[in-house]
Parts: C-alpha cells; structure tokens; sequence
C-alpha cells in the first residue's frame, strides 16, 4: 500500500521545519528491498510505522491523529538519503514531572521501523532536537569543570585528566587491584573500572571498594594531590544500582565527591543512566558504551551511527562519555570523528546533516579510550584542537618498562610537551618516564618517530 499521500510532503522545506520549531528530525541511510515499492512510498511507510500508521487502513484514525504523522520531507535516492520530520507531540512524558525520555525518542525512531520486510536496510546519521523538546530533557549536571575544581585546576582549559583502567579486566581480587590503582595514582589522576567489573565472587564489590578508598587516602597523602576514581554501579536493578552508589560513597566518606558512577549505557539502556543521574544528581555520570558497534559499527547498516549514539547521551545527562579514540588508537574510528567530541562540548555544533544550537545545556565531556599511550597523543591533540578530555590508557600505563607510575607521568609529560609546542623526542630528553614510553611502545615509536633512536641515543 502506498502511503506516500499521507506520510510525504516533499513540499515542506528543512528550514521552515526548524522555525516551526515543533519537529524532531532525523536523516537516515535507507534501501528499499527489491521487488516492494519504491524510494518514496518505502521511505512513506517506514515514516507510517514510526508514528501513527500501520500497513493498513485502520478504522481509529481520525482527524487529530492525522496531524501528529511523522513525514517525509526529503529524499536523495542516489545517495540513499531520507529525512523524517517526528512533531515533538508523539513523543512520551513523563507523569511526574512531564519531562522527556530517550526510551521514547529510541521507540519511534528506531523501533518496529528496523524490521520491515520491505527495507532492506535504514540507520540514522543525525538528528535535530527543537528548542521546545531540548529543554525537556535532563542535560547533564556534571562534567570535567567539576572534576578539574576537585584537581584544584583552573575550570577553563584545565588539560586532560590523565586516567587508567586497571589491567587485567577481569581476574585480580581486592588487594591487587587496590595495589595497581595506588601505582598508577602515585603519577595520574583517575582510574575507572573497566565496564564487566562490579561484584564477582573473586572480587565482591564491597571488599574492592573498601580496599581502593584506602589506596586513594594514601596516594593522596603521599603526593599532595586529589585522585579520581569511577565506579562500576551498572545493574538490571536501579534499586542494586542505588545500593552500590549508596555504598561507594559511604566507603570514600570525605572523599565522596572523588567518585564517579561508571554506567554502561547502551547494554543496561536510558533506565540505567537516568537511574544514576536522578539519584546521584553531585557525582560525574560516566557513560560507557560496551556494545554499541553492535549497531554503530560502519560495518552495521542498520541502527544508528556512532554520533547519533554519543548526541543522545549528552540529552540523557551523561558528564563524561567515551568517544573512541578518532583512529588514534586501537577501536574504529578516524580522524573526522572529532565531530562527536564537538557535538559534546560546544553550545553551538555542526553534525552530518543538521546544526545544533544546545542552548546553555551543559556539556558532556569526551572520554578517550582504547590502544592509546603517550606517543600517540600529540597527533590526537592536533586533530581535536585542544587536550580538555579524560584520557584512559590500559596498557599505554602498565605497559610501561617502568610501571603503572611511570606510565602515568609520561602521559602528563607528553600533553605537557603538546601544550609548549615541544617536539616529544626533544621533550622526551629531559624526561625519563616519556624517554621510556618510547622504548616501551617501540612500534608506535618507529611508526610516528621514525628517527627517535638517533634523537634519544637508544639503539
């Protein structure tokens, strides 16, 4: 059934969608399967099934339903482009207090829509949010500003937060563990739990905790410095997610607003984060994304991008969110992928098809992850512009020569060296811990400092 009549208005123009000021919009990548409709009456029917529609004519629909249809108001058949205009009246609000939900942005735009027989494929590039709808949701009350105050660092341009996640993942019981954050603490800043770790039997959570709000006191104590750590609380349960936050703070006492709450956003859903973000409103909301390339992967033509996925978690309230490393280190990703990290931060950004103003909400902050170390991050600094990000290296720590210490300084030295416009060879001369970065990520060393033997009298 060709429902293009009803669910098409190639008529109405992008920019007086945006003035109306009452439309979400979305740009998809979309394929007919072959031997149904075509481009336009597909795209009619995927934009039916997101909103008031089925494929069929229905005895309910009546006037008023009529006038909350989704649209499509513009196709690219050559480029496999279709743009949806959603009126901001379908979505659901909450009863106690009227807000929105991402739940409910996630159902109509990209729900019963990804499985349609005659779609061969669809997935969303970008998404606009209206003024009206924007103020709806609930921003984040957190982010680096808070984490820098703690730092005792000035809140603009305080500098990367230099972080780690302890390795192994999995398999180190309480003390260990604790031992390993205390090493890395003794030279960085933070360390957070890697996202399967919460309450094994090796390693139950209360024991852990206990055992790492010691090693903070004392690697506090030790170098005069605040120390950071973000805490796995992800559960199916928001009650088991408020008794473990509950617990971590009642465990670092004074030291409470040292913590932040890990949740991995996309396997536990908007329930988990907003759960996290309601209950503990003062604590940095750390959104770990375990799983997304499941449907943000380039390889997934299904789904959603990776920009869509990080856009919808500074709606959500994350503080901090982990935006892949831009193709400077081990996960997908290049260099462009910088437009996530300024959709993030900036009031006023452009994604793939729409610009975004955020008006005042406040930032999400960029958290890079995955195959980094200090030789690698003065080419992402380059790219990004600037070094205000939390910055975790794993193995770029402890895989030092020298220890999760070591590691840790020689990440701080190299931004340092970054932020004086300093050669990291030249820099690395009067610096042991980067001198041995280099000779511990010999690899990296011959690929982006060809000559770094010669400049440092290794051989």
């Amino acid at each position: 059934m060709d429902q293009s009549s009803r669910y098409a208005n190639l008529a109405l123009t992008e920019e007086a969608l945006i003035e109306g000021g009452r439309h979400v919009l979305c740009a998809y990548t979309m394929k007919p399967k072959a031997g149904y409709g075509d481009y336009l009456s597909t795209a009619a029917h995927f934009a039916a099934e997101s909103s008031t529609g089925t494929n069929v004519e229905v005895c309910t629909t009546d006037d008023f339903t009529k006038g909350v249809d989704a649209l499509v108001y513009e196709i690219d058949e050559a480029k496999e482009l279709m743009k949806i205009a959603y009126p901001v009246e379908l979505f659901d609000r909450n009863i106690i207090d009227g807000r929105a939900m991402i739940a409910s942005f996630l159902t109509l735009t990209i729900g019963n829509n990804q499985g349609m027989g005659d779609v061969e494929y669809a997935k969303m590039h970008d998404f606009y949010v209206p003024p009206a709808y924007l103020r709806l949701f609930d921003g984040p009350m957190m982010n680096i500003q808070d984490m820098w105050r703690v730092l005792d660092r000035p809140v603009v341009n305080g500098g990367m937060v230099v972080g780690t996640i302890i390795k192994p993942k999995l398999g180190l019981r309480p003390q260990p563990f604790a031992d390993a954050c205390h090493q890395f603490w003794l030279g960085g800043d933070f360390i957070k739990n890697d996202e399967p770790q919460g309450n094994q039997v090796f390693a139950p959570l209360k024991d852990t905790m206990k055992a790492v709000a010691d090693a903070m006191r004392r690697a506090q104590d030790e170098t005069g410095e605040a120390k950071l750590f973000s805490a796995n609380i992800t559960a199916d349960d928001p009650a088991e997610m408020i008794a473990r936050g509950e617990f971590i703070l009642e465990t670092f006492a004074e030291n409470a607003d040292h913590v932040a709450f890990l949740v991995d956003g996309y396997v536990a859903g908007p329930t988990s984060v907003t759960t996290a973000r309601r209950n503990f409103p003062h604590q940095f909301l750390h959104f770990h994304r375990a799983g997304h390339g499941a449907v943000t992967s380039p390889q997934s033509q299904r789904g959603y991008t990776s920009f869509v996925h990080c856009k919808m978690t500074r709606l959500q309230g994350a503080s901090g969110m982990h935006t892949g490393t831009m193709g400077y280190g081990k996960m997908e990703g290049d260099a462009a992928d910088k437009a996530i990290a300024f959709m993030l931060e900036q009031d006023s950004a452009d994604g793939p098809y729409f610009h975004q103003e955020w008006l005042g909400m406040k930032s999400t902050t960029p958290i890079i992850s995955g195959g980094m170390n200090a030789l690698r991050l003065p080419g992402f600094f380059d790219n990004l512009g600037h070094s205000n990000v939390i910055q975790t290296s794993g193995g770029g720590a402890f895989g030092h020569k020298d220890g999760g210490t070591a590691g840790a300084k020689s990440l701080r030295q190299a931004q340092d060296a970054w932020m004086k416009g300093v050669k990291l060879t030249e820099y690395a001369k009067d610096h042991a811990e980067l001198k041995g970065a280099f000779e511990s990520f010999q690899a990296d060393a011959d690929r982006f400092y060809p000559n770094w033997r010669d400049e440092l009298g290794v051989k």
